[in-house]
């Protein structure tokens, strides 16, 4: 066996709690990006995503006014990581809607986030992640968010029940 790691496989090796079912990825995703102020676990958001996979906001963002970008992982960590290094941000998914065929899923996943856990939601919006099932776990192949506003109301099929 090569030392070369596989285009399939980051350098460090994921938590397999993390990549054993969609569920797993999608609350380990979560969990890396929130947080208070300062850095985040940013090797271990890496091991969820397959090496070649886009991070695509769509809309104004939380840092930045932003209409559209198609960014790697590693260029929206160098975005992100200004923002995350001074202010508190905590995402939570709040529903999920997600379709299936073999080894593939389209989950959306409806968020809301939060300057302290217990705080008023500031924002929601829903991540569009596609996941991909290979080498016996689940990978992040995409995620494609954008945030609610007035004009782009999340439809009722998205939001929980009992808001």
């Amino acid at each position: 066996m090569s030392d070369t790691p596989s285009p399939m496989r980051p350098t460090v090796e994921a938590r397999p709690e993390d990549v054993a079912s969609p569920d797993a990825i999608i609350a380990a995703l979560y969990d890396c990006i929130s947080g208070p102020a300062g850095s985040r676990n940013w090797a271990r958001l890496k091991t969820l995503y397959l090496p070649e996979a886009r991070l695509i906001p769509v809309g104004k963002r939380m840092h930045r006014d932003a209409d559209f970008s198609v960014l790697t992982l590693a260029q929206w960590i160098e975005d992100a990581r200004p923002y995350m290094a001074e202010n508190d941000f905590y995402e939570k998914e709040v529903m999920r809607h997600s379709d299936r065929f073999g080894r593939i899923i389209q989950a959306f996943s409806t968020y809301e986030t939060r300057k302290e856990p217990k705080d008023e939601a500031i924002a929601r919006g829903i991540n569009s992640i596609q996941l991909v099932e290979n080498e016996g776990r689940w990978w992040i192949a995409s995620v494609i968010w954008d945030n609610e506003s007035k004009e782009n109301p999340i439809p009722g099929e998205f939001t929980p029940y009992l808001w």
